[in-house]
């Protein structure tokens, strides 16, 4: 995980057949426990499903809000999506 300039806030190794979503579980668990003021996470639409309903689960105890920043279905090629690197 990185922050908004990229640079590393937290880092997972995890076996390759793990997919993204399921390691960003590892990662956000670590997160939580030393970044208590992190409130929200921007995410690509690589993280939609599973890792967002667990993340909305996690509300009750945390303050943690994943928003995914989803590019339009209209976009050819690479744009920069707004939120990811914006600063």
């Amino acid at each position: 995980m990185v922050d908004t300039l990229g640079l590393l806030i937290a880092v997972v190794v995890h076996a390759a057949n793990i997919q993204d979503r399921d390691g960003a579980k590892l990662v956000l668990e670590k997160l939580r426990h030393h970044f208590f003021r992190l409130v929200l996470i921007w995410a690509d639409g690589g993280y939609t499903g599973c890792l967002a309903q667990w993340v909305g689960g996690l509300r009750s105890r945390c303050r943690i809000l994943l928003e995914i920043v989803k590019r339009s279905d209209a976009q050819k090629g690479f744009k920069v999506l707004p939120h990811r690197w914006d600063r």
